[in-house]
C-alpha cells in the first residue's frame, strides 16, 4: 500500500517525493477531484493525504471523498497552514489508542 499526496503548494510536494511520496498539485477544485480520481483508479494507493490548504478551500469535496469506501484520506500540515485540524493522522491516533502524540 502506498501513499499518495495532494497539496496546494510546491514547496510540501517536493519534501514529500524527496521521501519517496508520490503526488501532484491541485490548484482547483476540478484538479482536486482529477487527482482524487488518479489514486482511486491506482489500486496500490492504500491512503491520500490532503494539505490543510486544501481542506479549507474545498471541504466538501474532501467530505464527499472520505464518504467514498476505499482510501484512508488524512490531513495534513504544510507551509501556509502548520496546524493540522481535526481530521488530522494525530487525532486518529489520539482517538484509536488513548494517547497524546
Amino acid at each position: 500500500m502506498r501513499m499518495f499526496l495532494l497539496s496546494s503548494d510546491e514547496d510540501t510536494l517536493t519534501g514529500f517525493r524527496l521521501a519517496g511520496v508520490e503526488g501532484t498539485l491541485a490548484l482547483s477544485e476540478e484538479s482536486l477531484k482529477s487527482a482524487f480520481q488518479k489514486a482511486r483508479e491506482d489500486e496500490t494507493v492504500g491512503i491520500v493525504l490532503v494539505t490543510r490548504s486544501l481542506s479549507i478551500a474545498y471541504p466538501a469535496t474532501i467530505l464527499e471523498e472520505k464518504k467514498r469506501a476505499g482510501l484512508l484520506i488524512t490531513e495534513i500540515p504544510d507551509m501556509k497552514n502548520p496546524n493540522a485540524g481535526t481530521d488530522s493522522i494525530t487525532a486518529y491516533v489520539r482517538d484509536a489508542i488513548g494517547i497524546q502524540v
